[in-house]
């Protein structure tokens, strides 16, 4: 009966989407890579395209795509994440030895021979995962394959990561829309000869598709591959710990009470020449991969716990952003599962991932990218100085930086902040306040260059975040009056 049931769920689930998801015909869906493939920008902070064109990485953690969603369903799922902004899915391709899918098709078995379950004519976990492809591929969405879970690294002998490597790179070369993750979830010294042959392998079959690594929470794959000639970026995982909760690690690596800073990360992954932590002098891109996601417990093993909130997620975004990063991927706990009825879900997760897609910081994303993309793209630098006097801690912390002509300050909390004009061009400066909840602009008027001070008219902390926007009054990113940042202009 119980099968029966799930069955029956999961077939008017699928007639519902269905229902939802109707195409508009001769709707146009800008696909990225018509700019070129992906590269590193010249000045090594950000990624673009080979004409030039910025690159956002809004990414979403969508791990259990291919275990868990049915054809119908990776449609409507993809269909709403590309309405709601995201073009980045991180997905992981093997979860487990053996790996199945939603149809209970095997991708893999302890010898790694792959031709066992690519078979010419049968659509099996191999063909599933070429629909999502795919199908991401129509709607302008790449995928950040995660090639084999870091838990399983103990099962993947070197030539078995080189044999995996040749495969993968090989079947997806060719493809449009690859990211490719080495690790996943692991600290960088494990299993080091078994990632390097698997980044090696799949680079000598497709030397065109970017690469990174993914590391435990609370690391940053600076610390163990920044100088590999396959990494392309650096990712790091900001974890889902509040301040000074600690659950006993031994192997902790951050000070006490920084454990939501992920502002700090980024300074983990830059070299001490330019301000960062690093040793080595090789600079690389850089993006948290995994934040804390929405709606699930803070430390993740205790469900009587507070859950992260939209608030959170925002703020983890805009900290990260503002503080460096070239993109930044969103995660929910009910998504990243793909939860259903009839599953038990892992950290609590209980609500439907349809539904969690209503949740709103998964819908306020979208405002970070846009806000991002009306500006110069590659000129964004960090700049605590713009924060005149002392600035904040923890939730009163004010991330800021600029270009030549304009500077963005983010404040989670909503307390009054001074902010130095001068550190822009511009004899003016246009000014406007930004709601991250929904986009909202307000008009702040035309400021002369010096520093000005900003109280904001909402209550402390909880949802008072607040982005100050300045801009060179003689340049025209922003209308004056524009309601809300929107994708177009």
């Amino acid at each position: 009966m119980k099968q029966i049931r799930k069955m029956t769920i999961r077939g008017l689930l699928s007639a519902l989407l269905l229902t939802c998801f109707m195409p508009v015909e001769g709707a146009t869906i800008e696909k990225p890579w018509d700019h070129g493939r992906l590269k590193v920008s010249d000045n090594r902070r950000y990624l673009v395209h080979e004409d030039g064109a910025p690159f956002f990485w809004l990414g979403n953690t969508a791990w259990l795509i291919s275990e868990r969603l049915n054809r119908d369903e990776v449609e409507y799922y993809l269909t709403q994440e590309r309405l709601q902004g995201y073009n980045v899915e991180q997905i992981q391709v093997l979860n487990a030895v053996p790996t199945y899918n939603i149809y209970g098709h095997q991708a893999n078995d302890a010898s790694f021979n792959f031709s066992r379950y690519s078979i010419p004519g049968v659509y099996g976990y191999w063909e599933h995962l070429d629909y999502i492809v795919d199908f991401a591929a129509s709607q302008g969405i790449y995928i950040a394959m995660d090639c084999i879970w870091g838990s399983q690294i103990e099962r993947m002998s070197v030539g078995k990561a080189m044999a995996y490597g040749k495969f993968l790179g090989e079947r997806y070369k060719n493809k449009p829309n690859i990211i490719w993750m080495i690790g996943g979830d692991i600290m960088g010294d494990k299993g080091t000869d078994a990632w390097d042959a698997l980044a090696r392998a799949i680079k000598k079959a497709d030397p065109n598709h970017l690469m990174t690594f993914h590391p435990r929470g609370r690391t940053t794959s600076a610390w163990w591959y920044n100088d590999r000639e396959w990494l392309d970026f650096n990712m790091f995982q900001s974890g889902h710990r509040r301040y000074g909760q600690r659950n006993g690690d031994g192997d902790y690596t951050i000070k006490d009470n920084t454990e939501e800073d992920n502002w700090r990360y980024v300074l983990m992954s830059w070299p001490r020449s330019m301000g960062g932590e690093l040793e080595s002098e090789v600079l690389h891109p850089v993006i948290d991969g995994e934040p804390s996601y929405e709606d699930i417990p803070q430390g993740l093993h205790d469900f009587s716990a507070p859950r992260w909130q939209a608030a959170d997620v925002r703020r983890y975004a805009y900290w990260a952003v503002f503080g460096g990063c070239f993109g930044h991927t969103y995660g929910h706990n009910s998504i990243m599962q793909f939860m259903r009825p009839g599953l038990l879900g892992s950290f609590g997760a209980e609500k439907p991932w349809w539904e969690a897609m209503r949740d709103p910081g998964y819908q306020q994303m979208k405002y970070l990218k846009w806000l991002i993309l009306s500006l110069p793209f590659t000129d964004r630098q960090v700049d605590q100085s713009i924060v005149a006097g002392q600035n904040g801690e923890r939730y009163d912390y004010v991330v800021a930086c600029r270009g030549t002509d304009y500077l963005l300050a983010y404040d989670y909390s909503g307390r009054p902040v001074s902010l130095d004009l001068t550190k822009i061009s511009g004899e003016k400066k246009n000014v406007w306040v930004m709601n991250p909840a929904d986009g909202t602009l307000q008009y702040l008027g035309e400021m002369d260059n010096s520093v000005h001070s900003f109280s904001f008219d909402v209550a402390y902390q909880q949802g008072a975040d607040r982005v100050v926007i300045a801009i060179d009054s003689t340049k025209d990113y922003l209308r004056k009056d524009a309601a809300r940042v929107s994708e177009r202009f």
